[in-house]
Parts: C-alpha cells; sequence; structure tokens
C-alpha cells in the first residue's frame, strides 16, 4: 500500500513551516530563510506568495486558527449533550493536547501577540480577532451551562470565557519558563476545578 503523505502546494508548505519556525524562534527572531528551508522551497517560491515576512505572519495567524478551529470541533467533548460537560470535556482535551516539544503544543497567537502588540499593529489585531472568536466559541457553551445550572451567576458567559483563554495563555508562557507542559497541565486542572465552583450544579461525575 502507497503511505506517501499526499503533496502539499507549496503556500501550504511555507505556511505549516512558518507555524513551526515562528512557535520556535518567535517573530523577530524568524528569517524567511529559515521558513524556505524548513519548507524545502526557494525565496523566489516565497515571494510568489508573501510579500514580507509580516504577511507571511499573518498568513500563518489564520492558518493556525482554522488549525485550531477545526482540531476543537472534532474533539470528544463535542459529543456530549451537556452545556457543563462539553465545556469540562474541552478542558480535559486541551490538558491531552499537551504533549510534544513546546512548539508542538503552545499558541501561535499568543506568542506573537506579545512580541509585536506595538511594533505590529496588523499582527496585533489578527492575533486579537482570532483569540476573541477562540473565546467567543467558548461562551456559547458556557451560555448554555450558566442557564442550565447557575442561571442566577453575576458574570457573563463571555467574561468566563476571556478568563478561559487568560488562564490557557498564562498557562503555555510557564511551560516556557519551566520548559515542559507539566506546570500548564497543573494550572488546567485548576481551571477545570474553579468552573466547577461557578455552577450550583453539574451532572454526576463532571
Amino acid at each position: 500500500m502507497d503511505t506517501a503523505p499526499l503533496p502539499h502546494d507549496s503556500k501550504t508548505k511555507f505556511l505549516d513551516a512558518a507555524l513551526r519556525v515562528l512557535r520556535t524562534k518567535g517573530y523577530t527572531a524568524t528569517r524567511v530563510e529559515d521558513v524556505c528551508a524548513v519548507a524545502g522551497l526557494t525565496k523566489g517560491s516565497f515571494f510568489h506568495h508573501f510579500k514580507s515576512k509580516e504577511e507571511l505572519a499573518l498568513a500563518a495567524a489564520d492558518h493556525f486558527a482554522a488549525m485550531a478551529d477545526r482540531l476543537f470541533a472534532s474533539g470528544p467533548h463535542q459529543r456530549s449533550e451537556d452545556p457543563l460537560e462539553r465545556l469540562l470535556g474541552y478542558v480535559d482535551f486541551r490538558i491531552a493536547l499537551l504533549r510534544g516539544s513546546l512548539p508542538d503544543f503552545t499558541c501561535l497567537l499568543g506568542m506573537m501577540v506579545q512580541e509585536a502588540y506595538d511594533t505590529h499593529p496588523a499582527i496585533r489585531a489578527t492575533c486579537d480577532k482570532h483569540l476573541s472568536a477562540h473565546a467567543t466559541m467558548l461562551a456559547r457553551d458556557i451560555a448554555e451551562a450558566k442557564a442550565r445550572y447557575a442561571p442566577d451567576a453575576p458574570w457573563t458567559p463571555e467574561s468566563l470565557g476571556v478568563f478561559m483563554q487568560t488562564v490557557i495563555q498564562g498557562a503555555f508562557i510557564l511551560a516556557k519558563a519551566k520548559q515542559g507542559p507539566e506546570v500548564a497541565a497543573e494550572s488546567l486542572r485548576h481551571l477545570r476545578r474553579y468552573l466547577q465552583t461557578q455552577f450550583t450544579s453539574h451532572p454526576e461525575g463532571a
């Protein structure tokens, strides 16, 4: 049986290479030559697709966000009919993803916005757009769970969705500082326990 990978067009190869290089080196230290080397393509091919490193970074942010959307839409937590189980299962799924090297599981968006928020407004805006969209996605399940289990809670689903993003991004920073995923996993376990306290009741075993 032929097990060779399906061919990718050159633009997708550049984007996949950019995810690896940017998450390893950061935006400022990344060179076009580095991305070309990882992609196995020439600078001429690069500039056929992208006018600059910044344009590549913007496209890589979109590429990363689209991949993340597909990943979380297919997660096992999505099979639950109960919104609180989906929410807690989402955290469990994120913990399960904390494997491999740091560039494998840390967030491109959070990394780039920390580095480029003041010097590259377009990168900041693109990262903000995708980070906010993910928080909004979480808020949909939070809103359903709040209506079912904590209708009188004083917080909004939107604020709790942003808080979850805050914990997750902070966990990635600490994982880099500690050079491993353990601190991030423990932070997310604390997040799971905190979420349970915000609902007056929850399904048995959740």
